[in-house]
């Protein structure tokens, strides 16, 4: 249970590009991100926390273990998130055991060492992008192994995809992969409602207000695979991922600006 009587001051985030911030900014003025925007609610009442984010974009769940898990201990965090997987579903071999072992790893060594961990659930990519909808049982099989794991360690998991604001949009990005700054932002709340912060609480679950967007259509689906998922798929095929040569964009434990 979240330790509201002593405030977390060493919170590390692992992950992906979800984690990294993509969709929230961009490389230019700098990206923010759920795990950004959770530390600006730790800092509010908690001026002295520090952060790390070792996400990088492109990640598969068993690379954010081999990469980033060892950093992250050497870190001693009382507070992580781990939150990966989405890259696996989305590769042509996926085994939601293997994917799911390699995040049950980082929540045992986290949690033995201490640490307050905190996971998230997907929500169905099908629900946001048709073209996506023969992935849902790949989706519903991870958090399914996902909840059992962090189930054995006492990890919080939140879940982000059970609600129907989750469809709108306006929490996406372009890309329909990442979530967009007010996707990022309703993420960060609802990690901040689990670990029960001042001020949270679950209107990150309620709709949007309606702004007559209407839905893709089928020439706006065909425009997105062509400027999104081809570029993606050509990366797969030449063995290269968006995060090729990319490091964590805040390795060390720093204050948190306000």
């Amino acid at each position: 249970m979240p330790r509201a009587e002593q405030p977390y001051v060493r919170y590390v985030a692992l992950g992906d590009s979800q984690t990294e911030g993509l969709g929230d900014g961009d490389d230019t003025t700098g990206l923010r991100g759920l795990a950004d925007r959770l530390a600006e609610h730790l800092a509010l009442h908690n001026p002295g926390v520090r952060y790390a984010n070792l996400a990088v974009r492109g990640r598969l769940a068993g690379q954010v273990r081999a990469e980033q898990l060892a950093p992250a201990l050497a870190l001693k965090p009382d507070l992580a998130t781990v939150v990966a997987g989405v890259n696996d579903v989305l590769r042509p071999r996926f085994d939601a055991d293997e994917v799911a072992g390699h995040l049950e790893a980082m929540f045992a060594a986290l949690t033995a060492q201490g640490a307050h961990v905190m996971t998230l659930t997907f929500p169905d990519l099908g629900r946001i992008t048709p073209l996506a909808r023969p992935l849902a049982p790949r989706v519903s099989a991870l958090n399914d192994r996902i909840r059992t794991a962090a189930g054995r360690h006492g990890v919080v998991v939140v879940e982000t995809g059970h609600h129907p604001v989750v469809t709108d949009p306006r929490l996406w990005s372009a890309d329909r992969l990442h979530a967009s700054s007010l996707g990022h932002e309703r993420i960060a709340a609802s990690l901040a409602d689990a670990l029960g912060l001042p001020g949270s609480d679950d209107s990150w679950t309620h709709p949007l207000p309606p702004d007559g967007t209407p839905r893709p259509t089928l020439a706006a689906e065909l425009r997105w695979a062509a400027a999104f998922l081809g570029p993606w798929l050509g990366r797969r095929l030449r063995g290269r991922s968006s995060g090729d040569a990319r490091t964590a964009k805040r390795p060390q434990l720093l204050p948190v600006a306000r």
